[in-house]
């Protein structure tokens, strides 16, 4: 007998059975889990450490990065993906990696939502059963449990479809739009559309290299005929495509990271290769539906451009831009662009950029899935870099598309524009020891000594740019610390013609373009460095489990200065002051 019998929403069909590995914590696949041998290489999550290969993972759901979808698939593919996923609630990201191991290469496992209820009734468990809709749970393990087989239907879409989108289907217009079409509508039922609209551009997050698979996918575009039906950039890929044999990049990594560059160019992308969309002349204005991939260049687009995108999964953005239609849900729909929590923020006075960041993280890190509006920065003017770092850091530790901020972002004019005029679901009042806090889980290094500077996570711009000559103006480097700067081919070359490019190379910067720092390891990351320091939130928390080294997090300012002695201060900023509770506004 079970102890806990549940009936779950089955979002992929199959059966499984395992060891259960359980965590209250969301967890992003990207940057979270090693797609090579499926450990948890998230250092500030409580699964941290453990194999999650064949054993039945349940997390309330992802979060991050969208990159989490081509994890899942690289996984699945070489043997090392969980036997079954148990969520508590429908993930986009997680769920459409599935979906193409099994759409495109006949591989899957079973995926099955529990709700809230469902999910608390696991803790304690320590082997499940899951057969379609229906999970077996277990707190010791159980004797054999007979194998039991879910019997698949065949799938036909229930969608408001036109003729165009069933020409598509149907295989009129090729093989490669045929098999698109077929997996938008997977998801959009599974998403709950009801019917598909028309999208003006996308941004591709899934030219990013994990491994095999993710070239796979891409060449089976291409032979398929694939192209898209949309302008379209590319994010970052995994390497400088232009200079990586110069960078010390090893062929292993340059060559397929650079032919999967290829692939997405061969469909019809622009050459862009950027993080940071927005800083394009191409960026979207508001209003405008548009599907972009990119965790930070989601939250950006909704949350301070006032585009409309869903956070949408490596895979299935190019999906819509060979097809140009995409789900009409979420955030391309106004009443989901409300706030359903109220962030109150404290009273703090002479704030430099590293704030941003740290509240970003924050406040994701109390959201989930849900979005906020942040109230007491109505005085604080922050800049669009500001609002930048906010959004990355916050995508790092969130899975909600965009964020308002009363009295700054487009669609908040008030906090009340952004709830809608209803009350929030919930207040959260952040106090600066709670700041204290999450400044210490990003500036956790224990050794003052610093051996990397690494900026642009996300992707510099030209004012960071000129912010960054200006501190340097007049200095030098110490020797034995590295400092580099990622940015895209568009801006670099802005940089280049403002001579900021030259002033920086003088104080001893690199420059790389084409990839970021969430894709860079050895050997731009030294060899020999064991602590590296950041003005990104973003980077300061993923980095411990992408490089494996040691992280100081700190202002431009700072990071500055800290490349000019080797040493990191360890000083405070002046507005995050332990001794002192200021009041809420």
């Amino acid at each position: 007998m079970s102890d806990v019998s549940l009936t779950g929403r089955c979002l992929v069909a199959g059966s499984a059975q395992g060891e259960l590995l359980h965590a209250d914590v969301g967890l992003s696949f990207w940057g979270g889990v090693d797609p090579f041998t499926g450990e948890v290489i998230d250092r500030h999550h409580p699964l941290s450490g453990s194999i999650i290969s064949g054993r039945v993972l349940a997390i309330p759901s992802g979060r991050g990065s969208c990159t989490g979808s081509s994890v899942m698939l690289e996984l699945i593919l070489n043997g090392h993906a969980p036997a079954a996923l148990v969520l508590e609630q429908i993930d986009d990201i997680l769920t459409l990696g599935v979906l193409i191991a099994e759409q495109m290469f006949e591989h899957s496992i079973p995926v099955i939502s529990v709700g809230v209820e469902g999910f608390a009734a696991l803790r304690g468990l320590s082997h499940v059963q899951v057969v379609g809709d229906q999970l077996q749970g277990f707190s010791e393990q159980p004797a054999a449990l007979p194998s039991r087989a879910e019997k698949r239907l065949p799938w036909t879409p229930d969608l408001i479809l036109s003729n165009n989108d069933r020409d598509m289907l149907e295989g009129r217009q090729g093989k490669a739009a045929q098999v698109a079409m077929g997996i938008i509508l997977r998801m959009a039922e599974l998403q709950g559309a009801r019917e598909l609209l028309d999208i003006t551009q996308a941004h591709i997050d899934g030219c990013i290299y994990t491994g095999p698979a993710s070239l796979r996918f891409a060449q089976q575009l291409v032979a398929w005929g694939a192209h898209v039906r949309v302008p379209t950039t590319l994010n970052s890929i995994s390497v400088d495509k232009r200079r990586w044999r110069e960078l010390g990049v090893a062929a292993s990594l340059g060559e397929p990271a650079s032919q999967l560059g290829d692939a997405y160019l061969n469909m019809g992308a622009q050459v862009s290769f950027t993080c940071a969309p927005y800083l394009l002349d191409s960026a979207p204005t508001v209003g405008e539906q548009i599907v972009w991939a990119e965790s930070n260049a989601v939250v950006y687009a909704n949350s301070v451009i006032g585009a409309r995108t869903l956070k949408y999964p490596d895979y299935l953005d190019i999906c819509i831009a060979l097809t140009g239609r995409a789900p009409l849900i979420g955030c391309h729909i106004e009443q989901q662009r409300r706030a359903r929590l109220r962030i109150e923020v404290p009273a703090l006075q002479d704030l430099d950029d590293s704030f941003y960041p740290l509240l970003g993280y924050h406040v994701g890190l109390l959201c989930g899935s849900q979005i906020p509006v942040v109230c007491g920065l109505e005085q604080a003017a922050p800049t669009l870099d500001d609002l930048k770092a906010f959004g990355a850091a916050f995508a790092t530790t969130s899975a909600a598309p965009m964020f308002h901020i009363a009295g700054v972002t487009p669609e908040a004019a008030s906090a009340e524009q952004a709830l809608g005029d209803k009350a929030p679901e919930r207040t959260f009042r952040i106090t600066a020891s709670e700041l204290l806090h999450s400044w210490r889980e990003l500036d956790s290094a224990p050794d003052p000594q610093v051996d990397l500077v690494s900026l642009g996570n996300p992707h510099f711009s030209l004012s960071e740019c000129a912010s960054l000559a200006a501190l340097c103006q007049g200095q030098r480097k110490h020797p034995e610390v590295a400092v580099a700067v990622t940015l895209g081919r568009a801006v670099l070359e802005q940089a280049r013609a403002a001579g900021y490019v030259t002033s920086l190379e003088d104080f001893g910067v690199q420059f790389v373009s084409d990839t970021c720092w969430c894709m860079l390891g050895e050997p731009v990351v030294p060899v020999s460095a064991r602590t590296l320091m950041t003005n990104s939130g973003k980077y300061a928390h993923y980095a411990p489990g992408l490089v494996g080294r040691q992280v100081h997090f700190a202002s431009l300012a700072e990071c500055v200065a800290t490349a000019c002695s080797g040493q990191a201060s360890g000083r405070l900023p002046a507005w995050l002051n332990a001794e002192r509770e200021p009041a809420h506004v």
